[in-house]
């Protein structure tokens, strides 16, 4: 594949943030994300939302961050270091969806640094990671915010009530993602697991487009929405079209879950340490 432009040593690279929670295991998470980051020679900036405790076979617990502390990590980096584009990840609750939302304004970034939404709201293993009630907060105060939103099906399934089974539902699904404000929606096919094939769907309120890849044989899948969507931010940042951004990004993950290795008793993490050896 090709990859993006790296920055000469010495040179201040591109900067990217992951406003998201840490995972304990490493696998999916701010882990994952500033892998991704470092790995296609970004610098990665952090605005954590909530610490899990969690490894390879499940979710025990999570504690949030206060919102003061959201809010000032964000403010601390866009007032003195800046940023090229951002992405997020698990958000917990409503209060805080609303906080960045509001910082995000308040700080002018919106319209200005490309913001890709990636809506978690279960871990891989069906574990919480969102309040049932942190779904409104979502749809009505980030999304219209968001260059992109990224859910999978299980996310499509709660965000617009269509289970997504084909590829007419598939775009009934990007139609209804696309209505609640974002710029771009894609939906993504990985969890269409009767499928041989990975087909995510781009939509811009007109135009649909089309990303395929063969499936990838593998469990050791964690990590692969986190690393798709920071992936699709630094090409963002580096001024990539969305539609380029996303082709670049499926790549990337798909790299990424052939490289995946296992970890522990459960499910391994898809690997962007392949990199190193390209």
């Amino acid at each position: 594949m090709t990859f993006l432009p790296l920055t000469p040593p010495g040179q201040t690279p591109l900067r990217v943030m992951t406003i998201a929670g840490s995972d304990s295991g490493g696998g999916a998470g701010i882990q994952a994300d500033m892998r991704t980051f470092a790995l296609l020679g970004l610098h990665g900036l952090v605005a954590v939302t909530a610490v899990t405790v969690q490894n390879s076979v499940g979710v025990k617990g999570f504690h949030e961050i206060p919102l003061d502390v959201v809010a000032g990590q964000i403010e601390a980096v866009a007032s003195d270091i800046g940023l090229q584009a951002a992405k997020t990840g698990m958000l917990a609750s409503s209060e805080i969806i609303e906080t960045i939302a509001d910082t995000w304004v308040a700080q002018g970034l919106h319209g200005s640094v490309p913001l890709v939404v990636d809506p978690v709201c279960a871990s891989m293993h069906g574990d919480p990671l969102l309040h049932p009630s942190a779904l409104n907060a979502l749809r009505d105060k980030l999304f219209p915010l968001a260059t992109l939103v990224t859910p999978n099906l299980d996310e499509v399934r709660l965000l617009v009530d269509i289970d997504v089974v084909d590829e007419e539902s598939q775009r009934a699904a990007a139609r209804a993602l696309h209505a609640l404000g974002p710029q771009w929606a894609l939906v993504k096919g990985g969890h269409l697991r009767s499928s041989s094939h990975s087909p995510d769907l781009l939509f811009d309120g007109t135009d649909f487009h089309a990303f395929d890849s063969t499936r990838i044989d593998t469990v050791h899948d964690h990590g692969a929405g986190d690393t798709l969507a920071a992936a699709i931010a630094c090409a963002l940042a580096h001024g990539y079209p969305v539609p380029d951004a996303v082709a670049f990004g499926k790549h990337w993950v798909t790299e990424c879950l052939r490289a995946a290795y296992p970890l522990g008793h459960g499910h391994g993490p898809v690997s962007a340490l392949f990199r190193l050896t390209t």
